[in-house]
Protein backbone atom coordinates (compact mmCIF):
# COMPACT_ATOMS: atom_id res chain seq x y z
CA UNK A 1 0.00 0.00 0.00
CA UNK A 2 1.58 3.37 -1.01
CA UNK A 3 2.13 6.40 1.69
CA UNK A 4 -0.67 8.84 2.02
CA UNK A 5 -0.77 12.35 4.06
CA UNK A 6 -3.19 12.77 6.21
CA UNK A 7 -6.34 14.69 5.32
CA UNK A 8 -5.76 18.73 5.21
CA UNK A 9 -8.98 18.19 8.47
CA UNK A 10 -6.54 15.76 10.40
CA UNK A 11 -3.40 18.16 9.79
CA UNK A 12 -5.28 21.26 10.73
CA UNK A 13 -6.47 18.76 14.36
CA UNK A 14 -2.34 18.00 14.67
CA UNK A 15 -1.40 21.73 14.57
CA UNK A 16 -3.83 22.81 16.79
CA UNK A 17 -2.65 20.46 19.33
CA UNK A 18 1.13 20.94 19.09
CA UNK A 19 3.37 22.78 20.96
CA UNK A 20 6.91 21.96 20.71
CA UNK A 21 8.12 21.66 17.36
CA UNK A 22 11.42 20.52 16.91
CA UNK A 23 12.97 21.51 13.54
CA UNK A 24 16.03 19.49 12.32
CA UNK A 25 18.43 20.74 10.07
CA UNK A 26 17.39 24.28 10.68
CA UNK A 27 20.02 26.62 9.73
CA UNK A 28 21.18 29.64 11.75
CA UNK A 29 21.22 31.68 8.09
CA UNK A 30 18.38 33.78 7.95
CA UNK A 31 18.35 33.27 3.63
CA UNK A 32 17.57 29.78 4.18
CA UNK A 33 14.26 28.53 3.80
CA UNK A 34 14.20 26.17 7.19
CA UNK A 35 15.00 29.69 9.06
CA UNK A 36 11.89 31.52 7.15
CA UNK A 37 9.58 28.29 8.06
CA UNK A 38 10.35 28.30 11.57
CA UNK A 39 10.44 32.05 12.05
CA UNK A 40 7.25 32.34 10.53
CA UNK A 41 5.31 28.87 13.04
CA UNK A 42 7.41 30.41 15.67
CA UNK A 43 5.39 33.58 15.06
CA UNK A 44 2.41 31.84 14.68
CA UNK A 45 3.35 31.00 18.88
CA UNK A 46 4.58 27.26 18.33
CA UNK A 47 7.60 26.82 20.47
CA UNK A 48 10.65 26.04 17.88
CA UNK A 49 13.77 24.13 19.36
CA UNK A 50 16.54 24.15 16.82
CA UNK A 51 18.52 20.87 16.45
CA UNK A 52 21.59 21.09 14.42
CA UNK A 53 24.65 19.33 15.28
CA UNK A 54 27.09 22.05 13.38
CA UNK A 55 25.16 25.29 15.70
CA UNK A 56 26.85 25.64 19.44
CA UNK A 57 24.13 28.25 21.08
CA UNK A 58 21.07 30.04 19.68
CA UNK A 59 18.54 29.98 16.67
CA UNK A 60 15.82 32.15 16.64
CA UNK A 61 16.36 32.92 20.47
CA UNK A 62 15.94 29.25 21.07
CA UNK A 63 19.09 26.38 22.08
CA UNK A 64 20.27 24.81 19.62
CA UNK A 65 20.89 21.27 20.57
CA UNK A 66 22.68 18.79 18.24
CA UNK A 67 20.39 15.40 18.38
CA UNK A 68 16.73 14.69 19.28
CA UNK A 69 17.95 12.94 22.38
CA UNK A 70 19.50 16.21 23.61
CA UNK A 71 16.08 17.84 23.85
CA UNK A 72 14.81 17.27 27.67
CA UNK A 73 10.79 17.94 27.33
CA UNK A 74 8.71 16.43 25.13
CA UNK A 75 8.41 17.30 21.17
CA UNK A 76 5.07 16.90 19.22
CA UNK A 77 6.31 17.42 16.35
CA UNK A 78 9.90 16.90 14.35
CA UNK A 79 9.16 19.22 11.35
CA UNK A 80 12.76 17.91 9.27
CA UNK A 81 14.77 19.91 6.50
CA UNK A 82 17.40 17.27 5.44
CA UNK A 83 17.69 15.36 2.34
CA UNK A 84 15.61 12.15 1.58
CA UNK A 85 18.53 9.84 2.30
CA UNK A 86 18.99 11.03 6.05
CA UNK A 87 14.80 10.72 7.00
CA UNK A 88 15.12 7.29 8.15
CA UNK A 89 16.93 7.82 10.92
CA UNK A 90 15.39 11.08 12.01
CA UNK A 91 12.36 9.02 12.49
CA UNK A 92 14.14 6.46 14.18
CA UNK A 93 15.22 9.35 16.32
CA UNK A 94 12.29 11.12 16.64
CA UNK A 95 9.93 7.53 17.81
CA UNK A 96 12.80 7.73 20.53
CA UNK A 97 12.10 10.61 21.89
CA UNK A 98 8.11 9.68 21.80
CA UNK A 99 7.05 12.34 18.87
CA UNK A 100 3.80 12.15 17.78
CA UNK A 101 4.71 13.62 14.16
CA UNK A 102 7.65 13.16 11.86
CA UNK A 103 6.86 16.29 9.17
CA UNK A 104 9.22 15.61 5.97
CA UNK A 105 9.07 19.40 4.24
CA UNK A 106 8.22 19.67 0.37
CA UNK A 107 10.39 17.98 -1.94
CA UNK A 108 11.37 15.27 0.99
CA UNK A 109 9.72 12.01 0.67
CA UNK A 110 10.98 8.84 2.37
CA UNK A 111 9.09 5.29 2.30
CA UNK A 112 10.92 4.01 5.41
CA UNK A 113 10.74 7.17 7.43
CA UNK A 114 6.49 6.56 6.83
CA UNK A 115 7.12 3.13 7.90
CA UNK A 116 9.06 3.95 10.97
CA UNK A 117 6.31 6.40 11.78
CA UNK A 118 3.34 3.66 11.76
CA UNK A 119 5.08 0.98 13.65
CA UNK A 120 5.76 3.31 16.28
CA UNK A 121 2.41 4.88 16.29
CA UNK A 122 3.09 8.02 14.85
CA UNK A 123 2.24 10.41 12.15
CA UNK A 124 3.55 10.93 8.96
CA UNK A 125 3.78 13.75 6.45
CA UNK A 126 5.50 14.06 3.85
CA UNK A 127 6.71 16.15 1.30
CA UNK A 128 4.44 19.21 2.39
CA UNK A 129 5.62 22.89 4.09
CA UNK A 130 4.38 23.28 7.81
CA UNK A 131 3.80 26.94 7.65
CA UNK A 132 1.90 26.46 4.32
CA UNK A 133 -0.14 23.97 5.63
CA UNK A 134 -0.33 25.85 8.51
CA UNK A 135 -1.19 28.67 7.22
CA UNK A 136 -4.42 26.58 5.58
CA UNK A 137 -6.12 24.69 8.19
CA UNK A 138 -5.48 27.20 10.85
CA UNK A 139 -6.75 30.32 9.47
CA UNK A 140 -9.72 31.48 11.73
CA UNK A 141 -8.80 28.61 14.33
CA UNK A 142 -7.18 28.75 17.37
CA UNK A 143 -4.83 26.74 19.04
CA UNK A 144 -5.54 24.11 21.86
Amino acid sequence: MSFENPTREQIGDLLASAGNIAVVGLSDKTDRTSYMVAGAMQSRGYRIIPVNPSVDGEILGEKCYHTLADIPEPVDIVNVFRRSEYCAEVAREAAAIGANVLWLQQGIVNEEAAEICAENGMTAIMDRCIKVDEAITMHGRSRK
